[in-house]
């Protein structure tokens, strides 16, 4: 018996609502990243995109465990000598919550050019209201 490999044509792509009411931000984060890579479908190729669309809804709304709203800190170089920025995460939360959980999927995909195609599925929103009503979404529940 041959192994079917998915090819890009044929994957169907559906689009999913995650409300991430308080959730923690990592299991939150692994579920969409299992999600994003095609994971969750029998066509699952590790070398083609296959996953589907996300949309996360209430990022202001998730939770972090222990102490790492005030410990945990975000990195970023600006490439000039000096340049490191660090802000907590409490920060971060505060200025633009969406960063966070862009932030954790985007660590638990490939750190390559099909990683970036996958992450680009991904839409996050502070709230509760989006603009892709038009793709008829269905409502993900990943509360356990």
């Amino acid at each position: 018996m041959k192994t079917l490999f998915a090819k890009n044509t044929d994957v169907i792509r559906k689009w999913h609502i995650v409300d991430a009411d308080g959730m923690v931000v990592g299991r939150l984060a692994s579920r969409v990243a299992s999600i994003l890579r095609g994971k969750t479908k029998p066509v699952y190729t590790p070398h083609v995109d296959t996953g589907d669309f996300v949309i996360v809804l209430n990022a202001a709304k998730v939770r972090f465990t222990g102490n790492k709203l005030e410990q945990k800190k975000y990195y970023h170089h600006s490439g000039y000598p000096g340049g490191l920025k660090m802000k907590t995460a409490k920060d971060i939360m505060n200025e633009s919550p969406e960063r966070i959980i862009m932030s954790a999927v985007k660590g638990m995909l490939p750190k390559n050019a099909l990683g970036k195609q996958q992450l680009r599925k991904l839409k996050v929103y502070k709230n509760n209201e989006h603009s892709h009503k038009a793709q008829n979404p269905e409502i993900l529940n990943l509360k356990v």
